[in-house]
């Protein structure tokens, strides 16, 4: 019995955990402007031809 509570207790804390991560993600993308994001895109463009070319 006390296996099924501490299991429990360990996928609550998991679940909770991947909620902070996503909340911080959706919170720092909130926070880029449009133009940031296009740099950033273009940025990884360059990478890209950069290396397969």
């Amino acid at each position: 019995m006390r296996l099924w509570k501490w299991l429990g207790l360990a996928g609550l804390a998991g679940v909770a955990a991947t909620g902070v991560v996503i909340a911080r993600d959706r919170r720092q993308r909130a926070q880029l402007t449009p133009d940031d994001v296009r740099a950033r895109l273009r940025e990884r463009v360059e990478r890209g031809t950069g290396q397969g070319a």
